[in-house]
């Protein structure tokens, strides 16, 4: 008896709980249909994707593709919408967050632009967890922590920024922590040491800085460690190497410093080290010898080490026969490197000896199928005959060395070379029949810095990036130029062209993304329908160009870089170029540009990720109004800019596109190359007839570096909220009618090397800060009024605190402006309560912050 009841209670238990789980699965499936729903909205009218193109009402969810469940449970346990053309971000209630039992979550490679919401850390049994390339924002959600179970972190190429969250530290089962290319900052996390699971760290391409913990050897599981591309600084901790199961080391493009302790290889375990990349760093002193151990490397980057001009012993990388990369360029020895070393080594891809002094025996012969090759800046002088019989060789750069005369027509034969570096030596033409250069397979070609004369070369058919700047070719640019009919890049600056822009550049109008034709004697108008869809880059800059700025442009929607300076443009302002989303660096300079550079009409004049701004030397007139600088948001913040990884393999990115821009600073002209472009924040409207106060909104831009409103004819006091602009080094004030005094806020821009208040109506006593102090008189000169050092003009003590008086008056009405214009700004949908925006509408412009309001709608 007792036991059939006890049956029938078993029974009776297993069919309530059939009846649960049964209850809990059409949960399941009605949660995975709303997430349905959720997806094809965020599709927006896009294509199904091919995973979810089959996802039906009337079907059991699943089978659906990307959908894995538990046999035994039903309950969904894997989602996979890798690639599924998904928009819209990750809302904190969607369904997706309540699939209580999901082990796996892949929604890479979707646009889901937008925070990643709180709720992802109620998905308390996830191990894996992907959302790398999805464009998600903010701070990294200290929920993450709560994922216990966590193995798997992928959240790499988004956009995530300050510190990690100390929660990161309760994964104690995590393997994979990749964080790569995003903008997190902050030290590397001390707490992570804990987590003794971890084989793979991934923080590279961010903004980390300080120095890494020294006992790295709590890592005992590590076998890939990447923090390439940020700003770390200090040693690099010799505890990395004791690692045993480490086989990929990366730490190249950062700030270390000083000298690198490997340790005893023969007592270590570091012979398992597959990859070490120590490159691009600060690091000095001998290369140790001991590197000659790690004898399982297959990739060493040592380029630009120091050693201060001390001897090298190349015979150390005689013992890693398995490299099949190696970069020991630029290592500052006075040692002579002998290309006969690496005649036995036979799995060399890629060999980079820039900035080494070589040795080429006319005999050599590299058994190695090397595909790139880097011999910049080697005081070659002669082709290497080795190069003949280099059959693999897609990548040469042979530029900055002592080569004369003609290229000779057997590179032209080589049958896979892509890309060919001949920059900077003095060539003066190409040996080889027509049929011989136009069927090489060349693609990128460098000629610049060289000898070469008119007429123009054959060029091979397949080019896409042909930079021919500093030469002396002239007359009209080569029609057979347009016969490159896949031209992506052309470089012509720094020439003797003349005529106009030839009207075949139409054939390059989808293809073409940089243009560059600067410093030339071109003339007549730019025409209006050549532009590319995806021009990245136009400079046109010092020729004799006229007529209008092109409003075609404006399709233009991928413009970075746009240089029209030192010409005979007669235009107004082209307020059409904020429909640019991208538009970093603008300059007008040194043209006809007249009118007003407000318009009533224009909402918000917003350049969102506009850098350089110099409209100086032009005929532009009007009043700026007070809010004039509120949506320049990259010049108020840090902004980093990705370092390219390919650049480490191919040796060219956007930033080698010789861009080059005159600006004024510091008293004097300065061209500004390179890097300095990633970095460089500066605003130049001197020399035109602006009128009306500075607008207080300037004072905004926290990241500016340069400010010249000098030659003008600004009225009103000088702002003393400019003491916010803390990283300025120029301020260029001069030749205005400002009036009141120089405020003594500005004592606290410790980084204000140089400014000018000369030719203004300024009074009072000069402020006694060092910065200020250190000015030469004549920064102050033609101020009626100014008294005081470093004038020879005393101050009266009453005149003193009078001025005193009235300046704490003038600040504190300057600071509450200034902090409803940066209230303006921040505002947003739910940011703001109705307190502060009643106190907004019923205190100050109503028409200027509705405005604002209707900018943001």
């Amino acid at each position: 008896m007792t036991s059939r009841v006890r049956q029938r209670g078993r029974r009776i238990n297993r069919e309530r709980w059939g009846r649960e789980e049964a209850r809990k699965n059409l949960e399941e499936q009605a949660r995975i249909r709303g997430y349905r729903f959720r997806i094809q909205h965020q599709l927006n009218g896009n294509a199904a994707n091919e995973k979810t193109q089959r996802w039906t009402n009337n079907t059991d969810c699943c089978s659906w593709n990307g959908i894995t469940c538990d046999i035994k449970s039903g309950k969904v346990v894997e989602l996979d919408l890798w690639g599924s053309s998904l928009n819209g971000p990750l809302r904190s209630n969607s369904s997706l967050f309540r699939l209580q039992h999901l082990q796996s979550l892949n929604l890479s490679s979707n646009n889901l632009a937008g925070i990643l919401p709180d709720s992802i850390g109620n998905l308390k049994y996830l191990k894996v967890l992907k959302l790398y390339g999805c464009r998600i924002f903010g701070k990294l959600p200290y929920s993450l922590g709560n994922l216990s179970h966590l193995t798997h972190l992928d959240l790499d190429g988004n956009e995530f920024t300050g510190e990690l969250p100390e929660s990161l530290s309760n994964l104690n089962q995590l393997t994979k922590l990749l964080l790569a290319s995003s903008k997190l900052s902050g030290n590397f996390p001390s707490a992570l040491l804990n987590l003794s699971e971890l084989t793979a760290i991934d923080f590279s391409s961010n903004q980390f800085e300080g120095m890494l913990p020294s006992n790295m050897s709590s890592f005992s599981k590590l076998e890939y460690f990447d923090m390439s591309v940020n700003s770390f600084s200090g040693p690099i901790p010799s505890s990395l190497f004791m690692i045993p199961s480490l086989t990929r080391l990366n730490l190249e493009k950062n700030s270390f410093s000083g000298s690198v302790e490997i340790g005893n290889i023969s007592s270590s375990p570091s012979t398992k080290l597959q990859e070490l990349s120590l490159g691009g760093n600060n690091l000095s002193g001998p290369i140790p010898r001991s590197i000659s151990k790690l004898v399982g490397l297959s990739y060493l980057d040592l380029s630009f080490w120091n050693t201060e001009r001390g001897i090298v012993d190349f015979s150390i990388f005689l013992h890693l026969k398995s490299l099949t990369l190696l970069d020991i360029s630029h290592l500052n020895t006075r040692s002579i490197l002998d290309l006969s070393l690496f005649s036995n080594f036979t799995s060399l891809i890629l060999l980079h000896l820039s900035g080494n002094n070589l040795h080429i025996s006319s005999a050599l012969h590299l058994p190695s199928p090397i595909g790139s090759l880097a011999l910049s800046s080697c005081n070659i002088s002669e082709f290497p005959k080795f190069l003949q019989t280099q059959t693999s060789l897609f990548f040469l750069n042979i530029s900055s060395n002592q080569f004369q005369g003609q290229v000779p027509e057997w590179l032209w034969r080589l049958p896979g070379l892509d890309y060919l570096d001949l920059s900077q030596n003095s060539f003066t033409g190409f040996e080889g029949t027509s049929e011989a250069i136009q069927r090489s397979p060349i693609e990128m070609l460098d000629i610049s810095s060289n000898s070469f004369q008119n007429p123009f070369p054959l060029l091979p058919n397949s080019t896409r990036q042909l930079l021919a700047s500093d030469n002396q070719f002239s007359g009209n640019i080569p029609m057979k130029i347009c016969e490159l009919v896949a031209l992506e890049t052309l470089v012509l600056t720094n020439n003797n062209f003349n005529g106009p822009i030839p009207r075949c550049f139409e054939k390059f109008n989808t293809t073409l993304s940089v243009l560059h034709l600067r410093n030339n004697n071109l003339s007549g108008n730019i025409p209006r329908g050549f532009f590319s869809v995806g021009l990245i880059s136009l400079d046109v800059g010092r020729n004799h160009l006229s007529g209008k700025l092109p409003k075609s442009l404006v399709n233009c929607t991928k413009l970075e870089f746009l240089n029209v300076e030192d010409n005979e443009i007669s235009d107004t302002f082209p307020f059409w170029l904020r429909m640019l989303p991208d538009l970093q660096i603008l300059v007008l300079r040194s043209n006809r540009f007249h009118g007003p550079i407000f318009s009533p009409e224009e909402y918000s004049l917003s350049f969102p990720k506009l850098r350089i701004f110099d409209i100086s030397e032009n005929h532009f007139t009007g009043v700026l109004p007070l809010d004039y600088f509120a949506g320049w948001s990259t010049m108020s913040s840090v902004v980093y800019i990705a370092y390219d990884k390919l650049h480490r393999f191919i040796g060219f990115t956007f930033q080698n596109y010789h861009k080059s821009v005159v600006l004024a600073n510091k008293g004097s002209k300065m061209e500004l190359l390179g890097s300095s472009f990633r970095i460089y924040k500066t605003i130049d409207v001197s020399g035109n007839r602006l009128q009306g106060d500075i607008p207080q909104s300037i004072s905004l831009l926290k990241e500016l570096i340069v400010l010249n409103m000098s030659n003008n004819a600004f009225t009103g006091r000088i702002p003393p909220s400019l003491s916010n602009l803390t990283s300025l080094q120029s301020l260029d004030l001069s030749l205005n009618r400002l009036s009141g005094t120089i405020p003594p806020e500005l004592e606290k821009l410790t980084f204000l090397a140089w400014m000018n208040f000369s030719n203004n109506m300024l009074q009072g006593p000069i402020p006694q800060g060092t910065q200020i102090q250190s000015q030469n008189s004549s920064s102050f000169a033609h101020n009626p009024g100014l008294c005081g050092a470093p004038l020879n003009r005393s101050c009266g003590e009453g005149e003193a605190r009078k001025q005193e008086k009235e300046d704490e008056e003038n600040e504190e009405k300057d600071q509450e402006v200034l902090s409803w214009v940066a209230a303006a700004i921040a505002y947003a949908p739910g940011v703001f309560c109705g307190f502060v925006i009643g106190h907004i509408l019923s205190s100050y412009r109503h028409d200027w912050f509705m405005r604002i309001l209707r900018s943001y709608a």
